[in-house]
């Protein structure tokens, strides 16, 4: 039997000549390697005047960085049982992470949040601090804050009462095996808890719900772009700041982010704070009302 091969038709080619098969193949891979180039002249990067222009992927001049800031933690366990955001006198903001630690993003947004001197609340999960508890020891080393996101990131929404508090009870436990950190806030998974519920976790645990005032959807991986847009377009005094350290493109984000708001003259504070100056407020508000009478 004849190969296979041999069994195809040939296929008749007009004849070219070898400068004109040569000018074809040449033209072939060009389209299909390279672009066509373009005449337009590339602009060249000028930082602009007003920092309040440039771009949230830009960066100009040296990293600015979070001024030294001495603040009560200790917040009033009447100040509130939900935060969205919190009033406050001042450009004070909270950036907060959920979801980690994490073994390589973590302690790569640790480092970018110390080179500016900013202090974040991070929102774990026990099962996750059990895995990687050298990571979390390194993040209270280094001054932040450590929330409660439950043991198992499970909606809390659709669980009893007892099962909710399991869930927290068991991350409280993690994070004070792992670093002895106390912790004073939590935040649901997927912002998921009753306003009943939230009652019943602050009565029991004293924790008040932490949710947020911006969420960038980063966990839709948008962009390092867009994620940097939308946190710093969001922000405003009081303000909390959802972001996730278990995205990689979420702490490529964090450097321009960061120093646009810090260029734009706001403060970061961790979450009890935040609401430690809420109290603060409201007490002096207090006495001035009372010394008035």
């Amino acid at each position: 039997m004849a190969p296979h091969s041999e069994s195809k038709p040939q296929q008749i080619l007009p004849p070219y000549t070898r400068r004109g098969f040569i000018a074809l193949t040449t033209l072939a891979a060009s389209c299909t390697q390279a672009p066509p180039l373009s005449n337009t002249p590339v602009p060249r990067r000028v930082p602009p005047t007003d920092p309040r222009q440039s771009m949230a992927t830009d960066s100009y001049g040296p990293t600015p960085r979070n001024p030294n800031l001495s603040l009560d933690s200790n917040f009033n366990r009447r100040a509130g049982i939900t935060f969205t955001r919190v009033p406050v006198n001042g450009k004070f903001i909270a950036l907060t992470f959920d979801d980690g630690p994490h073994p390589t993003n973590t302690p790569r947004l640790l480092n970018i949040l110390r080179e500016r001197n900013v202090k974040a609340t991070f929102y774990v999960i026990g099962r996750s601090v059990n895995l990687y508890p050298q990571i979390l020891r390194q993040t209270v080393a280094e001054g932040h804050e450590i929330g409660n996101h439950t043991q198992t990131h499970r909606l809390l929404s659709k669980l009893s009462d007892s099962e909710v508090l399991n869930e927290l009870r068991r991350c409280r436990d993690s994070i004070a095996q792992a670093s002895g950190a106390t912790v004073r806030t939590m935040r649901p998974p997927y912002g998921g808890l009753l306003p009943r519920q939230r009652e019943v976790v602050h009565a029991e645990l004293g924790y008040p719900t932490i949710l947020w005032s911006v969420d960038p959807l980063d966990w839709k991986r948008p962009g390092v772009g867009v994620v940097s847009s939308r946190l710093i377009q969001g922000a405003s005094d009081g303000g909390i700041l959802l972001a996730h350290d278990i995205h990689a493109p979420t702490i490529d984000a964090m450097p321009a982010t960061i120093d646009s708001l810090l260029r734009r003259g706001y403060q970061f504070v961790t979450v009890s704070q935040l609401i430690a100056m809420k109290s603060e407020a409201s007490a002096a508000h207090a006495t001035a009302t009372t010394s008035n009478s």
